[in-house]
């Protein structure tokens, strides 16, 4: 019971910062979240976190717009001293 409370509320924090969620919309996703993950064990666990982490890199490189072969191709240009 407890921790579909700590769900509920995380679930109510997290969807002040994605658009398109409500409060109430959140608070049910945490309780869903908190269950599945319960069910999937410690498996699943480092699976949303894998995953979760996976979606915040996409979302971040939406973000600036940038492909991911510039990005790399001018990490490589600043370090390697000139030839």
């Amino acid at each position: 019971m407890i921790g579909n409370i700590i769900g509920a509320v995380a679930g109510n924090q997290a969807a002040k910062h994605i658009q398109g969620i409500d409060g109430t919309g959140g608070a049910v996703l945490g309780v869903v979240a908190t269950t599945v993950l319960r069910r999937l064990g410690p498996v699943g666990l480092v699976a949303a976190a894998v995953g979760g982490y996976a979606l915040k890199r996409y979302a971040e490189r939406r973000r600036t717009k940038q492909p991911a072969s510039a990005a790399f191709e001018s990490s490589l240009n600043t370090m390697a001293p000139p030839v």
